[in-house]
């Protein structure tokens, strides 16, 4: 099953729920001075996620990352509250956060990207969710992806994407989430051959804010490899994914600023040249029904 925009709202295939399936996750309620009081075991979660990833994030995310997280400043022992996150992302690129539930429409997600706003679903992930998660909790979103909306083309590239999907057909919408799942969420950058895979680094937030994928997705076992492509923007649009499983296939732009580039072509062109070519054969396992 393909996620609808991106992980901020990844649909559920099991909407029922029985007394041996574990509970939805629940977003928390922002009061009116914009505060939310997260518990002692909520905050604990945070703590242990941020110090895992602290350990292996510096040498394996990409520079522009490192910069945006100083930026950030966030808290060690306590999850931020938005307010704080948006005093920086107004300072350096214009944007800010907005408060939702785990999943949200399309139009919803579109509307808010295409507004400079950037959907967090504010809970956290349980302990046994620690390594990945399928829902985008309040650690994918900050940690994840906000250190890069300080960054110009990040920044760019997601209010380009929510403008184009406001005005995309539902079919359109589906390929364009393709692009998002092999960018923003799990991309990375550094294709020097001269270099080899020692220049490759991490930019997606779905691997960033994931410990177990954080170091398979440069892992050098060949027993434990991924594949990584250059990318290629009708390639990437045609090749599907597995929201609740560590990725197969990553894809790695040049540099950040490449995003730039993808933004300043004709995006929804090469969209309907791949949903006429339909997509590639999956290379991962089928989910069991």
């Amino acid at each position: 099953m393909e996620s609808t925009a991106s992980t901020t709202q990844t649909p559920n295939a099991n909407s029922s729920q029985t007394s041996n399936e574990k509970q939805p996750y629940v977003s928390h309620q922002i009061d009116v001075n914009g505060h939310i009081d997260y518990s002692d075991q909520e905050n604990a979660i945070w703590q242990a996620l941020l110090n895992s990833q602290a350990q292996q994030i510096p040498n394996r995310a990409c520079s522009e990352y490192l910069i945006g997280l100083d930026k950030l400043n966030l808290p060690t022992t306590k999850i931020p509250q938005l307010y704080d996150i948006d005093t920086v992302l107004q300072d350096t690129t214009g944007w800010q956060t907005a408060a939702v539930p785990a999943l949200i429409s399309f139009g919803k997600f579109f509307k808010l990207l295409a507004n400079k706003r950037f959907p967090v679903a504010t809970f956290i992930r349980r302990s046994e969710d620690m390594n990945y998660i399928e829902e985008p909790d309040i650690f994918h979103e900050i940690v994840g992806h906000c250190p890069l909306l300080t960054h110009p083309a990040f920044a760019a590239f997601n209010e380009t994407y929510g403008k184009l999907g406001l005005n995309a057909s539902k079919e359109e919408r589906m390929c364009l989430a393709r692009l998002y799942w092999f960018t923003i969420e799990f991309g990375l950058v550094g294709q020097s051959s001269d270099q080899g895979k020692e220049s490759r680094r991490i930019y997606g937030g779905g691997i960033l804010s994931s410990p177990s994928e954080t170091v398979y997705a440069l892992s050098d076992d060949p027993q434990h490899q991924p594949e990584c492509r250059e990318f290629d923007l009708l390639d990437v649009l045609r090749t599907p994914y597995r929201i609740d499983q560590i990725q197969p296939i990553y894809y790695a732009i040049d540099h950040l600023d490449t995003l730039f580039d993808i933004v300043d072509s004709d995006i929804m062109s090469v969209v309907k040249k791949a949903l006429s070519l339909g997509l590639f054969e999956p290379t991962y396992p089928a989910k069991n029904a």
